[in-house]
C-alpha cells in the first residue's frame, strides 16, 4: 500500500471519528489510541481541526479562565516528584504559612477585572481535615463569596471526611481543583505518600457534596501515550466540569528535573485527544504551556481547549494576562467572566 493511500485511510478515520463524537456517541479505547499515536503532521492537524469543531459545538467563542492565589507555600509533606514545594526535595521555592484575607481579596478584584470566571485558592500541604486550619479555610472561602468578583474555587489537598467537603461548600466553594495526576498504573512513579485511589475518594466526597469538580493531571513526566488516555478515561468516569491539563515543567531538585520534554506537536495531539474523549467538559491548558509551547500557544485553542489559566502559577511565571487576552481576541473567542448567582437568571 503507498503512503497516499495510507494518509488517506487515517484522514478517512479522523473523519468518521470526529463525525461520531459530534453525533453524541462516545470514543472507546481503541480509537483513542490509535488516535493518541498518530505521528504524521498532516494527520494532526485534521485531528486538530476536528477537535477545534467539538469545542466550537460545546462552547462557542466563550473560554473559561481561572486564576490561582497561594495561600501557603512550601513544606508540603507530600513527595509528588514533580513539585517544587514538597519538603523531600531541595527546591528554590519560597515558603511562608497561611496568609490573611487581604491578598486574596485583591487576587479577586484582578480576576474580575480580567473577566476571569474561577479564583482558586491553593495551598500545600497532605489536606483538609476537621481543625483551626478548616475554620481558616472557610472563613477565606466566605470572604470570597461575599466579594462576588469571581466564584470562590479552592485546590486545597486531599478531602478525608464527607464532613469537611459539606462544610467547604457552606462556606462558599462552588469548585475544587484536584487532579488524578496520571494513570492509575503510572501513579506510584509520581507519588507514593498517598494514592490514587485517596485522590478517586476526594472527588467522591466533592461531588457528593455539590461541589463541582476540577480535575485533571501533568503531561510529559515520563508516561506512555496509553497512560494519558487511561487517565483521560478515568476523568470521563469521574464527569468533572473543568479539566486541567498541565505540562510538565521540570524544576531544578525535583526528580523530574532531568525529564526530556515533550514536543509542541505532542502535546497539541493530546489535548485534542482529550476533546475527543471529554467532548462536553471545559479542557483549560495550565501550568508549562508558556515554557512548552511557546508561540503556538494559540493552536491549542484552536485544537479543542476552551479553557486558560491565566496569570502566575505556583511556583513558576505565566506570561502576563494582558497577552492572553489579547490571543484570544485575535482568534474570535471571549471570555467567559462570572456572574454572580443570584443574577444569572437576568442574563439572556
Amino acid at each position: 500500500m503507498c503512503d497516499t493511500q495510507i494518509d488517506n485511510q487515517a484522514h478517512a478515520r479522523i473523519d468518521r471519528l470526529g463525525q461520531k463524537v459530534l453525533r453524541g456517541e462516545a470514543m472507546n479505547r481503541e480509537d483513542a489510541l490509535w488516535l493518541l499515536e498518530l505521528e504524521d503532521s498532516a494527520d494532526i492537524m485534521d485531528l486538530l481541526a476536528w477537535a477545534n469543531r467539538i469545542r466550537q459545538k460545546h462552547h462557542g467563542r466563550k473560554v473559561h479562565l481561572c486564576s490561582i492565589v497561594n495561600v501557603k507555600s512550601g513544606g508540603c509533606p507530600e513527595n509528588c516528584r514533580f513539585c517544587a514545594q514538597s519538603s523531600f526535595y531541595k527546591t528554590e521555592v519560597e515558603r511562608f504559612g497561611f496568609i490573611d484575607a487581604r491578598p486574596i481579596l485583591e487576587a479577586a478584584a484582578e480576576a474580575g477585572r480580567n473577566k476571569v470566571m474561577g479564583l482558586g485558592i491553593v495551598a500545600a500541604w497532605k489536606g483538609l481535615e476537621e481543625g483551626p486550619i478548616l475554620d481558616e479555610v472557610c472563613n477565606r472561602l466566605r470572604d470570597m463569596s461575599r466579594d462576588v468578583n469571581a466564584r470562590a474555587d479552592a485546590s486545597l489537598g486531599l478531602i478525608r471526611s464527607q464532613a469537611v467537603a459539606d462544610r467547604l461548600r457552606e462556606a462558599g466553594c462552588e469548585c475544587y481543583n484536584h487532579n488524578l495526576e496520571t494513570s492509575r498504573d503510572f501513579y506510584p512513579q509520581v507519588c507514593t505518600t498517598h494514592s490514587w485511589e485517596d485522590r478517586i475518594q476526594t472527588l467522591g466526597f466533592l461531588r457528593n457534596a455539590g461541589i463541582k469538580l476540577c480535575s485533571g493531571g501533568i503531561i510529559g513526566m515520563g508516561e506512555t501515550r496509553a497512560d494519558r488516555c487511561d487517565m483521560a478515561f478515568a476523568l470521563r468516569e469521574q464527569d468533572p466540569y473543568v479539566v486541567p491539563i498541565n505540562i510538565l515543567n521540570a524544576i531544578p531538585g525535583t526528580p523530574f528535573e532531568k525529564v526530556v520534554p515533550l514536543t509542541p506537536m505532542e502535546i497539541l495531539k493530546t489535548i485534542a485527544c482529550f476533546r475527543f474523549i471529554l467532548p462536553t467538559q471545559h479542557i483549560t491548558i495550565a501550568g508549562g504551556r508558556v515554557v512548552n509551547l511557546r508561540d503556538i500557544q494559540p493552536l491549542a485553542l484552536m485544537g479543542g481547549a476552551s479553557a486558560l489559566m491565566v496569570g502566575n502559577y505556583l511556583t513558576t511565571v505565566n506570561q502576563p494576562v494582558e497577552k492572553d487576552l489579547q490571543m484570544l481576541k485575535d482568534l474570535d473567542l471571549e471570555p467567559m467572566g462570572f456572574v454572580p448567582a443570584e443574577h444569572q437568571n437576568t442574563i439572556a
